[in-house]
């Protein structure tokens, strides 16, 4: 037997604008549930998800009364329901209350003495029925007319929407966001839903209610397909049948060719699919590519002035810093400040960083530029927290990731600086442009003004972007641009080895040299079943001296399986941090989140200006007066308060993916190799992961495995049309 009370809510003590989540005061008529008797003309406190509360209307509440630790007894609700009223007096009642705009006592009473009880449905049913009434006007009866279909109508929608398969709390997001287009959503485009859900729920609650193969799902599929294929591949275009075995294969569509191709057909003309002989492209990457190439001629040709007697300053800089330029770095600085467009290419020790230096030193010296010249002037970038951190230390000068310092805005996905309010800096220095994707260099280019000098400077052997395209290859391969490649490595001793591993692995030139102990490295060769207990003994060693988990981090490439990311992470929890009386903590799905705990940025919160790759610091857990639970998290000095649906966009970071390494560079790194990991292992995986250690480097696993990857070099061809579309547009020149 479902237990309901019945009553009205007297106020709203707190509700949440995002969540609509509502602390009330809720007064009981009627109850049917034995244990809420004794509270029936009493008000108590009521707790739930409700969009749309409305004071003093009669509601039906299911749930179940319970007794907080905190706020002792309250009435927590999983469902709602708002009661229609049914006799004569209720619906006076109701027709003079303030729900119902232009209509008072006297033309209430009018209205149920004409139609009685079925007066609320006549009313619903056609404005006209209200003329019937004495004294009505067309105005009047259109303002009690829509103050009667927009009081229920937010609750049907609610209704239908849980009968479909969404939760209260969805259909709550949803209300709260496309109720401008709710209509179409309730008539059956679910999938204009892809702002709030990911494709794959949405998907699954459409074919429980509609046909799986109609028109709307197939095209949404095709759509759907072809950014899998992009995020799987990299690539910003495909051929024809690939987007349809991948459609027949992820959505279980059975389709013909001929039907196919006519959606494929539909698409091109709304403008969501871009055909080029026999390329097919979803429009925003064929248009982002377009957009690139466009912008990148406009800078190429805008006149720069050039600095002259730049051997004679660099001299000067390498004075001030005590360090001597060899030929490779000196070009690379020259091309920097005297080219509309370069690009520094280099591996670990090959000097980016003091190359960065000599060109902001000089540029500030030439320009005479004082500290406020400087912010209006340059700009550093990198795509990730950690990258521009580093940046900002090696310079001393502020650096941004590229979507702060577009001004991101997440409720939107769009950028304050576009191409419509382009930014005033001139000089623009770009840190770990591999692992920017075309979309991110799209929104950068087209935001900055043409008078500018740009210096994209990266490692092209590192793991391409996670998103489409290969931006930095593209542009060094199209032969357009400056391009100086590093290739000296610097020995930080004697017996330093770990850039020499790198550059080794990236020639896949692997001796048995890598097995020996180095000042800075070491093989400590195990099989599959010792590599955590090895990891877990070099962390205490580590430890012991002094190296605690800010300057240690374990790289591995995949989450799961016994040596996978999870399981480390839950092992090295136990050492780092374990569980302790005095520390509060929180259980997520499989996971505990402790004070004290490391983590990891899994998104992108503008708003809080963490960053997907940074990592923090849980210092505090604790319950706010609406009794949520409040995880506070340091992000180096950015504290950030997340709630426990949050933890969705956090995870444990003692262990983090090589992926999610990247821009970034640690003191120590431990990373473990084995055959499990085959799928992830080839060579520039590994050669990432080892160019992330800056003082030391432990690899820990089987040496054949190791070798094995490092001759492995697989990864997905991508398939860009960059390099093509910047050859058309600088030969049009």
């Amino acid at each position: 037997m479902d237990y309901y009370i019945k009553g009205k809510f007297k106020k709203i003590v707190y509700q949440s604008v995002e969540s609509n989540y509502a602390v009330t005061l809720f007064r009981i008529k009627e109850t049917n549930d034995p244990s809420m008797v004794e509270h029936i003309n009493k008000t108590i406190n009521a707790t739930g998800v409700i969009p749309n509360l409305k004071l003093e209307a009669p509601y039906t509440l299911k749930g179940s009364y319970i007794k907080h630790p905190r706020y002792s007894w309250q009435y927590s609700f999983t469902s709602f329901e708002l009661e229609k009223p049914t006799t004569k007096s209720g619906i006076e009642e109701f027709l003079a209350s303030s729900f119902v705009v232009g209509c008072g006592e006297a033309t209430a009473k009018k209205i149920v003495a004409e139609y009685g009880e079925k007066a609320l449905d006549k009313i619903k049913e056609d404005v006209n029925n209200l003329m019937v009434i004495k004294g009505m006007t067309m105005t009047k009866a259109m303002k009690i007319y829509t103050s009667v279909l927009n009081y229920e109508k937010n609750d049907q929608i609610i209704l239908r929407l849980k009968e479909m398969g969404f939760t209260l709390e969805d259909a709550s997001r949803i209300l709260n966001k496309h109720n401008y287009d709710i209509e179409a959503i309730m008539e059956g485009n679910l999938y204009l839903l892809k702002d709030i859900f990911d494709f794959k729920k949405i998907d699954d609650i459409y074919i429980t209610n509609y046909e799986a193969d109609s028109p709307l799902r197939c095209k949404e599929c095709i759509i759907s397909a072809m950014t899998q294929i992009s995020f799987n591949e990299g690539s910003t275009y495909y051929a024809l049948d690939e987007i349809y075995k991948a459609v027949t294969v992820l959505y279980n569509l059975n389709i013909d060719n001929d039907l196919f191709l006519d959606y494929v057909n539909e698409l091109i003309e709304l403008d969501l699919i871009t055909k080029r002989d026999k390329r097919f492209y979803l429009s925003k990457y064929y248009n982002e590519e377009k957009s690139v190439s466009r912008d990148m001629l406009f800078i190429s040709k805008t006149k720069v002035k050039k600095i002259s007697k730049l051997d004679e300053k660099i001299a000067n800089i390498e004075t001030e810093l005590g360090i001597t330029y060899n030929d490779e770095q000196k070009r690379a600085i020259k091309e920097g400040l005297n080219n509309n467009i370069s690009i520094i290419s280099g591996g670990p020790g090959t000097g980016k960083t003091t190359i960065i230096k000599a060109i902001v030193k000089i540029y500030i010296n030439e320009y005479r530029l004082s500290p406020a010249d400087i912010m209006s002037r340059i700009a550093l970038l990198a795509p990730t927290g950690r990258a521009s951190k580093k940046l900002s230390s090696a310079t001393g000068l502020p650096a941004y990731t590229i979507h702060r310092y577009l001004k991101w805005h997440k409720d939107s996905d769009e950028f304050e600086y576009n191409e419509d309010n382009k930014l005033v800096q001139q000089l623009i220095i770009v840190d770990e442009t591999s692992m920017i994707d075309i979309s991110l260099m799209k929104s950068l280019i087209c935001a900055l003004n043409y008078n500018v000098r740009l210096i994209l400077v990266g490692d092209i052997y590192q793991l391409p972007s996670v998103g489409p395209g290969l931006v930095l290859q593209d542009l060094i391969n199209s032969d357009l641009f400056s391009f100086t490649p590093l290739n000296i490595i610097y020995r930080q001793s004697d017996n330093s080895y770990i850039p020499f591993l790198a550059k080794d692995i990236k020639a896949q030139n692997i001796d048995d040299e890598f097995m020996y102990k180095r000042d800075d490295y070491n093989f400590i060769p195990c099989g599959e079943e010792e590599i955590v207990p090895k990891i877990l003994a070099s962390v205490k060693y580590a430890l012991n001296k002094g190296i605690n988990e800010d300057r240690m981090q374990i790289l591995a490439p995949m989450y799961k399986g016994i040596n996978g990311i999870d399981n480390l992470n839950h092992h090295l929890q136990s050492i780092y941090n374990p569980e302790d009386p005095d520390k509060e903590e929180i259980k997520y799905i499989d996971k505990v989140y402790r004070e004290g705990d490391k983590v990891l940025q899994l998104v992108n919160d503008s708003d809080n200006s963490v960053f997907n790759g940074d990592i923090g610091k849980i210092i505090a857990i604790y319950k706010d007066a609406q009794n949520k639970q409040v995880i506070q998290i340091d992000f180096d000095g950015n504290i950030v308060k997340y709630e426990k649906k949050d933890l969705k966009n956090i995870t444990h970071a003692y262990a983090i993916t090589i992926h999610k390494s990247q821009g970034s560079e640690f003191e120590h790194v431990i990373m473990p190799v084995c055959r499990a990991y085959y799928i992830m292992l080839y060579n520039k995986l590994l050669y990432t992961g080892v160019s992330r250690a800056k003082t030391s480097l432990t690899l820990i696993g089987e040496p054949k495995s190791f070798i094995t990857g490092i001759q492995n070099n697989y990864s997905a061809t991508r398939k860009t049309s960059l390099i093509d579309k910047l050859k058309e547009d600088f030969t049009q020149q």
